[in-house]
């Protein structure tokens, strides 16, 4: 449905806005608010809860107010995935028969499909749950070049792909750099990758399987620079991905030695996606070195349990694995 047919379509008289996404429910109740704007004074018919606080009662009650010199009221209540059961249970049993006059708009980080609630909302049409999940980190930059375009500047791919890189997944984050760049930059042409880098802070946190993917690569300096961007990943828990990753890459070189280097997702159980660099990783080690490396992590694991400095510890062994 386009966003006119969406625009026009009947109102509804609860909507679930629903998703990890923040600037997603931020947009989109924003629309909502404007198009009740447009049909009344919604600084007279409108009521705002937090399901951290609110009882099933009072927001039952100001759904049933009648509107003053306006058609439609407007309720939010955010984070409703917070309510307790029994206030919850309330609007279950209100949107059995919803007014008329009222637009009820809930809105959560998450709310699963088999809760009361998300069934009693589901049933007043499809277009009553607006799915606000975020987008695959693949899908970021072209995203984010479209965000960019609102704020009235360009970016590059490269550039795109950069503000990602240094800001991280969340899309809040991301439309705000937007407003910075779109003020600092100069002229007509589109904002590069070294115009990021010279505006935007990195402020996202290295995820663990880039770290992953950096050894198996045997990329020591990318290994370095990533360990130095993951405060909140313990050493313990990255020697047992690396350790994984390790015995994964045996698999595939055993594979490559017998002629089938494409059998890797089937031995393995993965889908191809997760294990189309394996073969390449495989051959940058031979199989004595990535047996030495396992026997390596476990001498690790021993020494970080009795005492030796985890984080020396786990350096010196990713660096000795590494290290070509």
């Amino acid at each position: 449905m386009t966003a006119q047919k969406k625009q026009n379509a009947p109102l509804l008289p609860v909507y679930l806005i629903c998703g990890e996404d923040a600037l997603k429910r931020d947009t989109v109740t924003k629309r909502l608010r404007a198009r009740l704007s447009a049909l009344g004074d919604l600084s007279f018919n409108s009521d705002e809860f937090s399901g951290e606080t609110a009882t099933g009662v009072d927001i039952v009650s100001a759904c049933n107010t009648v509107p003053f010199a306006s058609p439609v009221r407007l309720v939010e209540v955010r984070a409703v995935d917070k309510l307790k059961k029994a206030d919850s249970e309330e609007l279950v049993a209100y949107l059995d028969s919803p007014a008329e006059t009222t637009v009820l708009a809930l809105i959560a980080e998450k709310l699963a499909k088999n809760t009361r609630l998300y069934k009693a909302v589901a049933k007043h049409g499809k277009t009553a749950v607006i799915d606000c999940a975020p987008l695959k980190r693949f899908e970021l930059p072209k995203a984010v070049r479209a965000m960019a375009v609102g704020h009235g500047v360009t970016l590059t791919e490269g550039a795109a792909a950069k503000l990602v890189d240094l800001v991280g997944e969340d899309t809040v984050h991301l439309d705000s750099e937007l407003k910075k760049i779109a003020l600092a930059h100069r002229g007509t042409d589109a904002v590069n990758e070294h115009e990021i880098v010279a505006m935007v802070s990195r402020t996202a946190e290295v995820k663990p399987w880039e770290f992953v993917d950096a050894f198996a690569a045997r990329d020591a300096r990318k290994c370095l620079l990533y360990l130095g961007r993951m405060d909140s990943v313990s050493p313990h828990a990255l020697l047992a991905m690396c350790t994984t990753r390790l015995r994964e890459l045996v698999c595939a070189r055993a594979l490559a030695d017998r002629g089938n280097p494409r059998g890797v997702a089937a031995a393995l159980k993965m889908p191809d996606w997760r294990v189309k660099n394996h073969a390449t990783w495989a051959r940058g080690f031979t199989s004595a070195q990535l047996r030495a490396a396992i026997v390596a992590a476990r001498d690790t694991e021993r020494a970080m349990k009795s005492g030796a400095d985890p984080d020396a510890a786990f350096l010196e062994w990713v660096l000795g694995v590494v290290a070509r």
